[in-house]
């Protein structure tokens, strides 16, 4: 059901060269790198060599290439477009168009706003409620007694999931977050207690990691260093453990990259931005005499990674639904590593990640198509992008990955930073509010790995289904449905999202850029210490209360989101001061941030009120999704939870079952169930829009809400509207796409039926046709 447009299809074949070839990886010999790599002097290389390829390493790659293309023209062609996207000045002079100039300024475009150290922000409320929910639950317990992480190969023990040995880096790029965020002791230790293994095990060039030097691939150091900045941005006393192992790493990385090394598969050539941050921070807090090594390693990053810019053009992108696309995009298509729906969430931020070092503003614009054409084509309704592995269409009974929601959170938060573009922030708490908490249980120790936009059942599915290439363990909640990698990388998603919540602004403001309850105390650039502190019940009620002290006037910005049909303030600022009232007549937000500035003095306290209307979105064949504030909301379908006494879905490896490994099997809390949910009223309703009303608990006074507050009608705001049984079946186990228009007579009586917020509905039906009476 995916909707087309007629420039859309990328199968070209001059679309393929360009996409996947970029410009050709290095072909020195070991001298010449010095030349090109001015840093690599400090390494002990002293010649200098002219830069030259051999006749023999050309016609080998002719070969390859006409088998490749089936052809030896197409070979020779292929040869030709390759060797042409070469800039040759002289014979020893070797540039791309991807690599950062390395004379001049040294250094990156600022970001439009500053992250605050992890740490500095803390949650209050129910988003305090649901981290305290990760620490007790499966995120907080992996160490115990998950194999992946508990015996990784890591730590000197038997298990991983895949080659690429991304387990430990996953688990540790959420678990620090999450530790530093609440200030958990425990969740500390076992952070330390791995980075204090990993660390000791540094080989002795540099690696991180258990691989040899044959098999190793880089991309799974990744999300490791990113786990390790974050560290040292929590806990400065770190720094002395950790810059001396990041930067041992670095060097050894930026030679493999100049001999055309690290890159076994093409998983870190469509990801190579979260490293590039890595590099970025180091730059701007740790440079040391670093300097140029880091920014030849962003561009030798960036000229072996796979161009997103170019995806992002009307000429390749795949706008219709991939499903249509012929021949079939395979696991083996070019294209592949674009419409990987994971590579698809982190590669959204890689435009805005590579414009700070290589300044091509055109870049920016390519980010704004992506996100926006990756979120309308292929997004669901909760804010995710829609892929069972590989990106789909629009159809609501295709799932979303678990990775793919957290992912989406990370590469938004951080474009909001970067841009200001508001709506990546309106975009990344869709996502945080909606796509992300369906995919757990309540008490946070169960997940899916796929969640569906229309699924009124949640159990193990036998036989054929939708998926592009997920099993039969898709949509059951428990430990690790389906394949490891989301147990161990959903920790991110939530205490990434609040330590991007409140945000640096010039150098005396504070932006509340993410809406959510937290508190966040720093020290300004202009050395204004600030603490602050927002109460709300957000995005389940629209008041915000902020109280703050600072040792000098400050700036307060508060986010518009462009949902918003009107706001109020009322801001106390100074002793004594009356409140000063603010509408949208009098302080106008910012056009491109969605920010309104609040001059105020050291003490005092503001009321935001922001006014929510129910807003649907076409969804495509006269199908709808129902919006009010930043909440999606589903039909209630009734909920039916019955749960195995122990996890059948957790496994020392990709294939071997733990239930055969007794003591490993003992170890798996009793906590830990397989949740077979269903649906305890009929799903297969249209609705009438007109009739949508939007009801609520909370009558503008002071709510406390229940917790856990994604739990069974536990949100405060429901809709009723008008609604009625139609003719709508299964397949493939799950319910069919909707019923043409035209199909969808009412076959029983019209009645009142009731939506509520998406998370709190684990069985749901959120994207609806249109009653037809």
């Amino acid at each position: 059901m995916g909707v087309d447009v007629d420039d859309g299809c990328a199968h070209k074949a001059d679309a393929k060269s360009e996409l996947y070839y970029g410009k050709l990886p290095f072909l020195f010999t070991k001298k010449e790198e010095v030349e090109r790599f001015p840093s690599l002097l400090s390494q002990g290389y002293t010649q200098h060599v002219t830069f030259y390829i051999k006749p023999a390493l050309l016609f080998l790659l002719f070969l390859f290439l006409s088998v490749a293309w089936n052809h030896p023209f197409w070979g020779l062609y292929r040869l030709r477009d390759i060797y042409a996207r070469f800039d040759f000045k002289s014979s020893h002079d070797m540039s791309w168009s991807n690599q950062a100039p390395l004379t001049g300024n040294l250094s990156l475009n600022p970001l439009t706003f500053a992250p605050l150290p992890l740490g500095s922000i803390k949650p209050l409320g129910w988003l305090d409620d649901q981290l305290r929910l990760m620490s007790n639950g499966l995120a907080g317990h992996e160490h115990d007694f998950y194999p992946i992480v508990s015996d990784s190969v890591w730590l000197g023990g038997q298990s991983e999931y895949s080659p690429l040995n991304e387990g430990i880096p996953y688990w540790l790029n959420g678990l620090v977050p999450l530790a530093y965020s609440l200030d958990d002791d425990r969740l500390k230790r076992q952070t330390d207690d791995v980075v204090d293994y990993i660390l000791n095990h540094q080989q002795s060039d540099g690696w991180l990691g258990p691989e040899e030097p044959a098999n190793r691939d880089i991309w799974g150091r990744f999300p490791l260093c990113l786990g390790l900045m974050q560290l040292v941005d929590a806990n400065e006393s770190k720094s002395a453990q950790v810059l001396p192992a990041l930067y041992d790493f670095v060097s050894l990385m930026h030679l493999m990259l100049i001999r055309n090394n690290g890159f076994g598969e093409f998983w870190g050539r469509v990801r190579y931005a979260d490293m590039t941050i890595v590099l970025q921070w180091l730059l701007e807090k740790h440079p040391g005499n670093h300097t140029h090594t880091l920014l030849e390693t962003m561009s030798l990053l960036n000229g072996h990674g796979l161009r997103w810019a170019n995806y992002y053009n009307r000429g390749n992108y795949i706008f219709k639904d991939l499903d249509e696309v012929q021949p079939p995009i395979t696991g083996d298509s070019v294209v592949f590593p674009y419409v990987h729906a994971v590579n698809a969430a982190q590669g959204m931020k890689a435009g805005a990640v590579i414009y700070r070092f290589n300044d091509d503003a055109s870049l920016l614009e390519s980010t704004r198509n992506g996100v926006n054409w990756t979120l309308t084509y292929h997004g669901d309704p909760a804010g995710s992008i829609t892929g069972d592995e590989r990106e789909s269409g629009l159809a609501p009974n295709r799932g979303s990955e678990l990775c793919t929601a957290v992912e989406t959170m990370y590469s938004l938060s951080y474009l909001y930073q970067a841009m200001g573009d508001r709506v990546f922030a309106d975009r990344c708490e869709r996502a945080a509010f909606n796509a992300l908490p369906v995919m757990f249980t309540n008490d946070l120790r169960a997940h899916q790995y796929l969640v569906l936009p229309n699924q009124p059942f949640s159990h193990s599915l036998h036989g054929p289904n939708p998926f592009w290439n997920t099993g039969d363990q898709s949509i059951l909640y428990g430990a690790a449905p389906n394949y490891p990698c989301c147990t161990v990388n959903m920790p991110q998603g939530l205490p990434k999202f609040l330590s991007a919540s409140f945000v640096q602004v010039g150098d005396n403001g504070i932006g509340h850029a993410l809406l959510s309850p937290a508190r966040v105390t720093t020290t300004l650039p202009s050395g204004t210490h600030v603490s602050l502190a927002c109460n709300t019940t957000y995005p389940f009620t629209f008041t915000f209360h902020y109280t703050f002290t600072a040792s000098a006037p400050f700036t307060l910005h508060l986010r518009l989101p462009s949902w918003a049909s009107g706001y109020e303030i009322h801001a106390t600022s100074g002793s004594g001061a009356a409140p000063e009232i603010y509408t949208a007549a009098s302080l106008p937000s910012d056009t491109h941030t969605g920010m309104l500035a609040l001059a105020l003095l050291e003490t005092g306290s503001v009321i935001y009120n922001l006014r929510a209307d129910i807003r649907t979105e076409d969804r495509g064949n006269d199908t709808i999704s129902v919006y009010h504030g930043a909440l999606l909301y589903a039909l209630d379908v009734g909920f039916s939870d019955s749960s195995t006494t122990k996890d059948s879905s957790i496994s020392v490896s990709g294939t071997d079952p733990l239930t055969n490994d007794t003591e490993a099997k003992n170890r798996i809390p009793a906590a830990a169930h397989d949740h077979y949910i269903r649906n305890t009223k009929p799903w297969n309703i249209a609705i009438d829009p007109a009739t949508l009303v939007y009801h609520t608990a909370d009558n503008g006074g002071e709510y406390e809400l229940p917790n856990p507050i994604w739990a069974y009608e536990a949100p405060p705001g429901y809709i009723t509207a008008q609604g009625c049984e139609i003719a709508w079946g299964i397949e493939m186990q799950v319910p069919a796409v909707p019923p043409a228009k035209g199909e969808r007579a009412c076959v029983g009586e019209v009645r009142e039926v009731v939506l509520r917020p998406y998370g709190s509905l684990k069985v749901h039906m959120a994207v609806l046709p249109v009653m037809e009476r």
